[in-house]
This record gives C-alpha cells, sequence and structure tokens, in this order.
C-alpha cells in the first residue's frame, strides 16, 4: 500500500478485512467528533486528536503515552496487521498527524487518503453515519523516539545546525507581523528555521501537490532535503503536514519537534526574531 492513496483506490479496498479506515478530523473551533457522527466514510472509526494527547502537558496536542495510544488504537479496532487509511475534512490537514502518530507507535502499513472527505463527497462515493461496530485488536505498546525533537534538543541544535528547521505556519505568523494566537507565546519563529505553510502543499481539491512540485516548493524555500530537517508549527498538528510531504518525496531525515513554537515562543530562555528567514 503507497502512503497516499486515492478515492478510487479506497472506493475498491472498503470490503477487505485487514483494512481500517480512520477519521482524524480536528479543528481549533468546532466539534469533529460531532461532523464525524453526522457523515463519515462507510466503516470508518473516529481518532480524537484532541484527548490521544498527554493530558498532563500544559501544552497541546503533546504526544500521549505508548500505552495510551496502544489502548486507544485496540479500541478502535486497529491491530498489528491492520492497514490503516486516514482522511480527514480539516483545512489544518490532520490526517497527517495522525499518520506521523501511528508510525511513530509503531503501525507498518498506513496511508493518507488524498483529498480526505471533501473529495471522497465530491465523486458522489458513499458516506454513513452514527458510530462503527468495532473488534478490539491486540496493538503492540512501541515508540520510536528518533522522530521526535523535544524542547532540549531544539536548543542544542541552535548551537551546532546539525538539522534544518521549517515552519509550517502561515507567513505571517513565522514574520512575527500577527500575534501568536496564544496567550504568553511571543510572535516571530526560531532564528535560522525556513517557512513553508502548509497550505502551499495542496491542489485547489485538497489533494497533495505533485512530488516534483512539493520538491520545488522545500527547495524554493532554501531546504535541502538531502540533509536532516526538523519541521514545526504552533503545537505540531500542520508539522505533520510538511513531514508527510518531506516523506512522499523521500527525505528519509526527518523530525518533528512536538512542542513546536507553542513551546518555544512561550519559554524565556530562547531566542526569536522577527522577519522573513
Amino acid at each position: 500500500m503507497d502512503s497516499l492513496v486515492s478515492t478510487e483506490w479506497l472506493a475498491g479496498e472498503l470490503d477487505k478485512s485487514d483494512l481500517r479506515i480512520v477519521d482524524a478530523t480536528y479543528f481549533l473551533d468546532k466539534n469533529a467528533r460531532a461532523k464525524f457522527d453526522e457523515e463519515h466514510i462507510p466503516g470508518a472509526v473516529f481518532m480524537d486528536l484532541a484527548e490521544l494527547a498527554d493530558q498532563d502537558s500544559d501544552l497541546p496536542g503533546m504526544l500521549p503515552s505508548a500505552e495510551k495510544f496502544a489502548s486507544r488504537m485496540q479500541a478502535l479496532g486497529l491491530g498489528d496487521g491492520s492497514r490503516i487509511v486516514v482522511y480527514d475534512d480539516s483545512p489544518l490537514k490532520t490526517a497527517a498527524r495522525a499518520w506521523w502518530m501511528l508510525k511513530t507507535f509503531g503501525a507498518h502499513e498506513v496511508a493518507v487518503l488524498d483529498g480526505g472527505l471533501s473529495k471522497w463527497k465530491s465523486e458522489n462515493r458513499p458516506v454513513e453515519s452514527g458510530k462503527a461496530s468495532v473488534r478490539h485488536r491486540h496493538f503492540t505498546v512501541w515508540k520510536d523516539e528518533s522522530g521526535v525533537r523535544t524542547l532540549s534538543d531544539m536548543k542544542e541544535n541552535q548551537k551546532t545546525g546539525a538539522e534544518q528547521v521549517v515552519d509550517a505556519r502561515p507567513a505571517a505568523r513565522f514574520t512575527g507581523e500577527e500575534d501568536d494566537p496564544r496567550e504568553g507565546v511571543a510572535a516571530g519563529h526560531i532564528r535560522g528555521a525556513k517557512n513553508v505553510p502548509h497550505s502551499q502543499l495542496f491542489n485547489d481539491d485538497g489533494t497533495y501537490k505533485s512530488k516534483a512540485e512539493l520538491k520545488q516548493i522545500f527547495s524554493d524555500a532554501g531546504i535541502d532535503t538531502e540533509l536532516p530537517v526538523v519541521t514545526m508549527c504552533g503545537s505540531g498538528i500542520t508539522a505533520a503536514v510538511l513531514s508527510f510531504a518531506l516523506h512522499l518525496i523521500g527525505a528519509e531525515r526527518t523530525a518533528l519537534y512536538d512542542g513546536s513554537w507553542t513551546e518555544w515562543g512561550g519559554q524565556s530562555d530562547t531566542n526569536k526574531v522577527t522577519g522573513a528567514a
């Protein structure tokens, strides 16, 4: 299974016993679960990204423990042998965050549905309402920390410059022309970071741009995809969109700064710069 699958491909696989479909829609200001209950792709289950986080952290959406993640996946009927297709219906393109989390916690076959629910519906494909009936399956407790960066890691990287940093926030947030919406978080960006707003990666119909176009976007931003790259954003959600796009174009040394700008911009001892990169 490819990492990015089409609506046509998914329609032909709906009846396969090993396939699991996951709606990972998340909004900053709306109830995604209620939207899922109204309509979703047949057989889909809802991954609640707002709840699937470290609830003891002061930061939003931080990765949960491996035990919590495995427990939630089992309850959704996702097992070690499942082929998992994730999709969303959010401008934040949150299926990429679900993809990144599933890969971080050990799922082997995970794909993103290109164009998400919007494209599925535009083609008059079936949807259903209510909640799916699922059978618990075994999901191994495991976590790969190699693709996760912490505040300490990012501070060290400021000294060494070993990893390029690319920020997925809108340009005005990155440059500091707009204030950060979170109280106590400064405007601007990490010194040396480059800016690739996540919205630049998509066609008008919500599908990802071609590999050639994606490569050019990162190149134009000053990112060498042959070298290590760390993605970030406001709170780690759209950073995963960049991570997924980098994966699509073959970048093999990528990581995600989970605390992202909410953490960095809220610290008193971190550098914060404004203006273009």
